[in-house]
């Protein structure tokens, strides 16, 4: 499996005696992913704070760690240019060492005030992975229309709706301007989400299979900090959403990660 979507860089990992910059914890994690089955995590970057950590992990386990570049609509303020200028100038510089663009996109949920400036932050993004030839990872929350609204100049990028919870009218709107793919992760095994009627309309081939860890830890460790090696409970969920078995949504999305990142591809 593939993890097309996880912080195991965070300090989360660190174990209480353990410094919060400490890589002990964090290998811990990712080798506890391993055992789980999956073999491969991608960590993108939420702001500045973030590069060096991430970096560090991917260089202690660059086999199984792969990265993407971006800045997270959250952390976008005032002075947001200066923020993405150095952001953008890594993603240039180290290319070679990112899968994608992101995570980046619209969030009107913790920041309703900022629409304008995450709508111009996005969109300079998008252009980034259009010169580089990169996919994209995208944070929507509370933003669709601004989203579909940016993507409308952008139409020949590939990306993913990351943390996709919508419904099959959000998937259609969705449609009308790009071919995305839809990471899903531990919403769609809680009690209440509507997620798992949805993903019929989404299709096996447009299916990605993440965690978000350390947040959005499946049923029944919803509440706990989540990792990457609790993949195979989302998978499992996914699997008696769509129909088919196990093995196979594991097989689905492992393959549908390689087209959308064909850094990876490139790597087998």
């Amino acid at each position: 499996m593939i993890d097309t979507h996880t912080h195991l860089y965070m300090g989360a990992y660190s174990e209480p005696e353990q410094a919060p910059e400490s890589l002990a914890g964090q290998l811990a994690a990712v080798e506890r992913a391993c055992a789980a089955g999956v073999g491969t995590m991608i960590t993108p970057n939420v702001d500045l704070q973030s590069i060096e950590p991430m970096k560090r992990l991917w260089k202690a386990a660059p086999e199984k760690v792969r990265m993407a570049m971006g800045l997270h609509p959250t952390e976008i303020g005032e002075d947001w240019r200066a923020t993405l200028s150095p952001i953008l100038e890594e993603l240039r510089g180290c290319d070679k060492q990112y899968v994608a663009v992101g995570e980046c996109g619209i969030d009107l949920y913790w920041q309703p005030a900022d629409s304008d400036a995450q709508m111009q932050a996005f969109d300079a993004q998008l252009a980034a992975a259009a010169t580089l030839g990169l996919p994209v990872i995208i944070h929507c929350r509370d933003g669709l229309d601004q989203c579909l609204e940016v993507l409308q100049g952008h139409r020949d990028v590939p990306a993913v709706f990351h943390s996709f919870g919508g419904t099959p009218d959000d998937v259609e709107r969705i449609r009308r301007v790009g071919d995305y793919y839809f990471g899903i992760n531990g919403i769609v095994t809680f009690k209440n989400s509507g997620l798992r009627s949805t993903l019929p309309s989404i299709g096996m081939e447009r299916l990605l299979s993440e965690t978000d860890a350390p947040y959005l830890a499946p049923t029944p460790h919803r509440g706990k900090r989540n990792e990457s090696a609790m993949m195979p409970l989302i998978v499992d969920t996914m699997a008696l959403a769509m129909g088919v078995d196990a093995v196979a949504m594991a097989a689905a999305t492992e393959a549908n990660a390689l087209r959308l990142f064909p850094r990876l591809a490139a790597e087998r």
